[in-house]
């Protein structure tokens, strides 16, 4: 019965945030403008999401004044409905883990990572693993016959937490697996509706607050962050006809991370405000230096998506993946505000 419900609203969910997309677009490709300078402004289509996103804070912090590229935000979109719509030039950059870019682009889809994202520390995991104090549940072999909540198949959240279950000698068939929307996450599990439930910040650390739930373990316990980058990829086409526009992006989030990475209680602070949420239940987020993409933590998703039967073995190489050269700080210059 569980299993349904949440199906069922998981889909609505999906539903809604496609309803909201179509909207809130203007119709066209991208959306353009005159500025005071006389040159083009490119405006490209981004959700508008109840999560710490470094677009977000990027347009608070000022780093697209001075550049002739702005966001247009077009609603909330469903997670699970992010890449394919990169793909598809619906919205123009999304922020979602390797794998789904990976498995995007095996299917053929044009889209391409072009940014770096979050680097998971010990005190600044990616995201974290809840259970009820009274579940009984403490080893990974206790969610044997369990239910464990997640915020999207194809991504993180289920495969850095199967490869670990079998590592760990874990039946993972014998699970089932309900997607649940991070900002639900801490209600179902406490509710009893799944037995574990995966959250990501800045939800995990209103879960984290909550006495009657207990984090058992972060992904950096699970393979020390090496899953755990959230990179920034853009749909192909809009690369291709405005590659300008792409780098102001690049360089724009790029500031607003490193600018976190120094001022975290601050960023805190913004997105807290934001989201409406109790700046004690924000927790902490870091970024990669200067959003330079590293090839590892790609790699490590190819390998275990051809693992797990997703893509063809050889399907995709990493250089497939990724590009630096919308990133003006690769070459080893540090941005700065």
């Amino acid at each position: 019965m569980k299993l349904t419900v949440f199906k069922k609203a998981a889909t609505a969910i999906l539903l809604s945030g496609v309803l909201l997309l179509t909207a809130c677009s203007t119709g066209d490709k991208t959306s353009k403008e005159t500025g005071s300078n006389g040159e083009e402004i490119v405006y490209f289509k981004y959700p508008d999401n109840p999560s710490f996103d470094l677009i977000y804070l990027a347009d608070q912090l000022g780093y697209f004044e001075g550049t002739n590229t702005r966001p247009q935000y077009v609603g909330k979109v469903a997670a699970p409905q992010i890449i394919p719509l990169v793909g598809t030039g619906d919205i123009d950059f999304g922020s979602r883990m390797v794998p789904l870019v990976i498995s995007a682009i095996a299917s053929g889809a044009d889209i391409k990572v072009v940014s770096a994202g979050g680097l998971t520390l010990e005190d600044a995991p990616h995201m974290k693993y809840f259970v009820r104090k009274d579940s009984g549940i403490r080893e990974a072999k206790d969610l044997e016959g369990k239910t464990i909540g997640f915020n999207s198949f194809g991504a993180c959240a289920e495969f850095v937490t199967k490869k670990w279950l079998r590592e760990q000698g874990v039946d993972v068939d014998t699970i089932e697996w309900v997607v649940v929307p991070d900002d639900k996450g801490e209600q179902t599990v406490e509710q009893g509706d799944v037995d574990l439930a995966i959250i990501h910040p800045p939800h995990s650390g209103r879960a984290s607050n909550n006495p009657e739930l207990t984090a058992l373990w972060s992904d950096y316990d699970l393979d020390k962050g090496l899953g755990g980058m959230a990179p920034y990829s853009v749909n192909g086409e809009f690369a291709r006809n405005h590659p300008e526009a792409v780098e102001d992006v690049v360089t724009a989030i790029t500031k607003a991370a490193n600018w976190v990475n120094e001022n975290p209680d601050e960023a805190r602070k913004i997105i807290a405000e934001r989201l409406g949420m109790n700046i004690e239940n924000v927790e902490r987020y870091a970024y990669v230096k200067d959003l330079v993409i590293e090839e590892e933590p790609i790699q490590y998703y190819i390998d275990i998506l051809e693992n797990e039967g997703k893509i063809k073995e050889g399907s995709v190489d990493v250089k497939d993946v990724y590009t630096n050269e919308f990133n003006p700080f690769a070459n080893g210059k540090t941005a700065s505000k």
